[in-house]
C-alpha cells in the first residue's frame, strides 16, 4: 500500500528504469535540473529517476571520484547543492530520497561548509531544514494515501 512512498520497487517496470537509469547516467547538471524540474518532454519525472541522480551525485567512481570536486567551478557547485535542494521539494520522493539527501549533505558538509564562507550562503542549514520539510511532506502523503484507502473501502 505505502511502497512507493516508502521507496520500494516494482518489478513490472524493470526494463523502464534501466532506460532511465542510462539516460540520467549521461547527463550533465543542467539537464538533471531540467529533468527534476519536468522540462524534458521526452522523461517524465519519477521516484527512480530521482533517485539515480542523488546516486550519481554521492557515489564515487572508481576512475573520477566523487561528482563534485573540491576544485571544482563554484557555479557548478552551486547547481548541484540548488539541484538537490529543489529535488527535496518535488512530489515525487519517497523515503529513499530523502536518505540519499542526507547522505549528499554529509560527503560534501566540507564543500558547502566552504561555499558558504566564501560566498556567505546558508547552504548548510538549508540541508538540515528541507531534510525535515521533505520528511514532513511524506507524512502528509501518507496521512493523504492512508484517508482515501478508508474512503474507497466504505
Amino acid at each position: 500500500m505505502f511502497g512507493s512512498i516508502l521507496g520500494k520497487k516494482k518489478e513490472s517496470s524493470e526494463k523502464e528504469n534501466r532506460e532511465l537509469i542510462d539516460k540520467i547516467a549521461k547527463m550533465n547538471l543542467t539537464e538533471m535540473r531540467q529533468y527534476v524540474n519536468n522540462k524534458l518532454g521526452d522523461l517524465e519525472v519519477s521516484e527512480d529517476g530521482l533517485n539515480a541522480i542523488l546516486k550519481k551525485l554521492i557515489e564515487k567512481d572508481a576512475k573520477t571520484g566523487f561528482y563534485l570536486k573540491k576544485d571544482d567551478m563554484d557555479s557548478k557547485k552551486k547547481k548541484a547543492f540548488d539541484l538537490v535542494l529543489s529535488m527535496a521539494q518535488n512530489r515525487k520522493i519517497n523515503v529513499l530520497t530523502v536518505e540519499y539527501i542526507q547522505k549528499f549533505a554529509e560527503t560534501y558538509i566540507d564543500l558547502i561548509r566552504a561555499y558558504d564562507k566564501e560566498y556567505k550562503e546558508i547552504y548548510e542549514s538549508r540541508f538540515q531544514n528541507i531534510i525535515d520539510v521533505a520528511l514532513a511532506n511524506i507524512a502528509k502523503r501518507l496521512k493523504l494515501k492512508n484517508k482515501m484507502d478508508v474512503l474507497q473501502e466504505n
